[in-house]
């Protein structure tokens, strides 16, 4: 897509140069995926060259700028993390270009670096105008189907995965109205040493939905969770509709359950 109201390239652009008609630029697969006729610079971020990963203590901080390529690379020994990055179903250069921030920032519901740094517990960090930090869980961070808690010359920095969810034991599930599809619903369970499960629910809702158990659910509970969301929250589009994504949610979460309890 051709962004004919764009009149500058800022590269590499840094905090503080935001101003109205301005749009943060990763990978630019997402940004340039449909017209937006409201931007008319683009702040290149790709160009500042952070680190794609950088591996601490207390677990793994994802540059916004890593592509897909570089995740799986690195981090595809965590069969979770391939798992998600495969869920893209896209070509060799879309997985090159592509990058885990502008997956989160773009908000789509089957965005699957969503439903990886939600799954375990991610923190999203943010810079703002000034260069000041703020942190905002994953879980938190996507509102809606196309928004976020970004405010205004806001940007996404970092995607950190503490090490304790990393090395949990977890089970997903996928599904499409076709082999190539778009996620319908895209269900990742997670079961962690000390006895606690949780169950992240994405793609077939507007945003993410977690659900916390202190210990391994029953079945009953499990559908108490997920009685919980609300029908409106279900996505209606070319990809499913909510009664189809309703059910198929319930049937994955079983499975996930029964894999992660046995």
């Amino acid at each position: 897509m051709d962004l004919h109201t764009v009149t500058e390239v800022i590269s590499p652009a840094q905090p503080g140069q935001w101003r109205p008609g301005d749009a943060w630029m990763g990978g630019g697969t997402a940004l340039l995926g449909e017209p937006r006729p409201h931007v008319t610079r683009l702040l290149d971020l790709a160009a500042a060259g952070w680190p794609p990963l950088t591996v601490r203590d207390d677990g793994v901080e994802i540059a916004a700028t890593c592509t897909i390529a570089e995740l799986a690379d690195r981090l595809g020994r965590h069969g979770i993390v391939l798992q998600c990055c495969h869920a893209f179903l896209a070509s060799f250069k879309i997985w090159n270009v592509a990058t885990v921030g502008g997956n989160l920032c773009a908000a789509l519901p089957a965005g699957p670096m969503i439903s990886l740094s939600v799954a375990l517990d991610g923190t999203c960090v943010l810079v703002g105008p000034d260069g000041g930090e703020r942190r905002v869980p994953a879980a938190d961070f996507v509102t809606g189907a196309g928004s976020t808690v970004l405010r205004d010359g806001e940007f996404l920095r970092a995607i950190h995965l503490p090490s304790g969810p990393l090395g949990a034991r977890t089970a997903y599930r996928r599904g499409s109205l076709h082999r190539h599809g778009r996620s319908a619903v895209l269900l990742i369970g997670r079961a962690d040493p000390d006895g606690a499960v949780s169950l992240t629910v994405t793609a077939a809702t507007r945003r993410p939905y977690v659900f916390r158990f202190p210990s391994p659910p029953s079945a009953a509970e499990v559908e108490a969770a997920l009685d919980t969301i609300p029908d409106a929250d279900y996505v209606d589009d070319v990809h499913g509709r909510p009664v189809w994504r309703r059910h198929l949610t319930r049937h994955h979460a079983r499975s996930i359950r029964a894999e992660l309890v046995s």
